[in-house]
């Protein structure tokens, strides 16, 4: 097995250099893995920390900086679309530094980015901030897939899958109680700041466990890997049209929308086709010739839309809507968030058993009910209600988190491993970047429409979420390989 499989050369032969992977592997044992993961789950609790609890902060900063919805989604927006780009270079950061320095540098970026943007003193700099940490985030969010499907065995990946997930939905979990409770007390700068200690712990770690070496063993290649830097280019500008198209399409200018619309279409089409022809593309089409990756990357992008439109809206509803303060709004999310961290390792041993389809198909029903039944939650609705009502979308997302990539990745290629997971990714965030201005553009709509009744403008945009979820079942029941069950 490649990547952190035992390699039996190395035991006759000493290793040259012992923060390879074959001396780490001798060094550390049979467990060694798992002390891997653990060192990638810190990192990736710390970008997804840094991506979700920001929200809990919207309403105070926008009057600080007095800011509308459309320019205030874009706090998380921004941070989606700089981590929907980046994701695109691990493969390439991997394979030219290793898994040591890639992941390093991307932990020492995040902090510095939170740093930064809590003693920022303007919003410009503050979104510029965000958009550094995305960038971050973005490199660290394929990794832990690449290393769980060439680290463990198929027979456990699941259950690994569903051990990483534990961990790393901690932090959506506790981000918005922690939060809330922070911006009470020492106001929004104080939320930037979270990363610092989750970043430091995987800084140790990495320098203890993390290899040297890039995907399969190999050294690093320093001169041979290069970035396609005209691919980037490309989706980089697709990216960024259609998002600010999509908001300009609430201003007086519709002419200028569908004008960056256009040009994003027509940049996704010529990153299309650069890449079918480039020596080292950032993302290696034969990925899609699978069909459980195909269908998998229409889920992924789907229910990114709805995912991290909700992440947006639901503390933004809670607050505006219901009046609710901070710290209440966070701990009514808190029993959801865990309840999700209690059901993945459940989920991830039932991917060892059951097809990936099942799994996600269900958990999508669950998650697009949660969502009608916002519908009903109004300013008399008892607490304890709308927790259940989130307790059904976490308990649905904890089926589909570690059986999409999963169901999605597992008849790849070894060569193809690394693309699938950043290419799978790419598609999650950049459902997730458009869910999040699509969200915030709708609700702003929808405000101005019901200027008197600011909940039926909350209720509208819960139901759009919620038939967004309804049509990824479609490509979920579709994931399962032709002749399987």
């Amino acid at each position: 097995m490649s990547g952190f499989s035992p390699i039996k050369a190395c035991l006759s032969t000493p290793p040259v250099d012992p923060r390879s992977l074959a001396a780490l592997q001798l060094r550390f044992g049979e467990n060694y893995r798992w002390r891997v993961l653990l060192t990638v789950m810190l990192g990736s609790m710390a970008s997804i920390m840094a991506s979700t609890i920001v929200n809990v902060a919207v309403p105070d900063m926008s009057r600080v900086f007095t800011l509308g919805q459309d320019r205030a989604q874009w706090l998380s927006a921004g941070f989606m679309a700089a981590m929907t780009l980046s994701m695109l270079t691990t493969p390439w950061l991997l394979a030219r530094y290793g898994y040591r320095r890639t992941y390093t540098g991307a932990v020492l970026l995040l902090m510095s980015g939170g740093i930064a943007g809590g003693l920022a003193g303007w919003f410009e700099l503050v979104l510029a901030m965000r958009v550094v940490e995305g960038l971050a985030a973005g490199v660290l969010q394929p990794i832990p897939a690449i290393i769980i499907l060439r680290a463990f065995e198929p027979h456990e990946q699941g259950r690994a899958m569903g051990i990483f997930g534990f961990g790393v939905v901690l932090a959506p979990a506790l981000g918005p109680s922690v939060g809330g409770l922070l911006v009470e007390w020492f106001g929004w700068r104080s939320i930037f700041f979270v990363v610092v200690p989750f970043g430091l712990a995987a800084l140790a770690l990495a320098r203890r466990y993390l290899p040297i070496t890039g995907p399969g063993g190999v050294a690093a290649d320093h001169d041979g890997a290069r970035l396609d830097v005209r691919g980037l280019a490309l989706i980089a500008a697709a990216v960024l049209c259609i998002l600010n198209g999509l908001v300009s399409l609430h201003a007086d200018s519709r002419g200028a929308a569908l004008a960056l619309l256009a040009g994003g279409v027509a940049a996704l089409v010529m990153f299309i086709m650069h890449q079918r022809g480039a020596a080292q593309p950032l993302m290696r089409l034969e990925i899609f010739s699978h069909r459980a990756f195909a269908m998998g990357g229409a889920v992924a992008f789907i229910y990114g839309m709805a995912l991290f439109g909700s992440t947006y809206l639901v503390p933004v509803f809670m607050q505006i809507a219901l009046q609710l303060p901070p710290s209440q709004a966070g701990a009514v999310l808190l029993p959801a968030g865990l309840v999700l961290a209690v059901t993945i390792p459940l989920a991830g041993r039932l991917a060892d058993r059951l097809p990936a389809s099942r799994l996600v198909t269900g958990g999508l029903l669950l998650l697009a009910a949660s969502f009608v039944l916002m519908l009903l939650v109004g300013p008399d609705t008892a607490l304890w209600i709308l927790a259940v009502f989130a307790i059904i979308g976490r308990f649905g997302l904890g089926f589909v988190l570690p059986s999409l990539n999963l169901g999605a990745m597992r008849g790849l290629p070894d060569a193809l491993i690394t693309h699938g997971s950043s290419g799978i990714n790419f598609l999650r965030q950049l459902g997730g970047a458009m869910g999040v201005s699509l969200a915030g553009i709708v609700l702003e709509w929808r405000l101005q429409v019901h200027p008197a009744d600011p909940l039926r403008a909350f209720h509208e945009t819960f139901a759009l979420l919620g038939v967004i979820t309804s049509a990824a079942m479609v490509a979920a029941w579709r994931m399962k390989a032709p002749g399987r069950p």
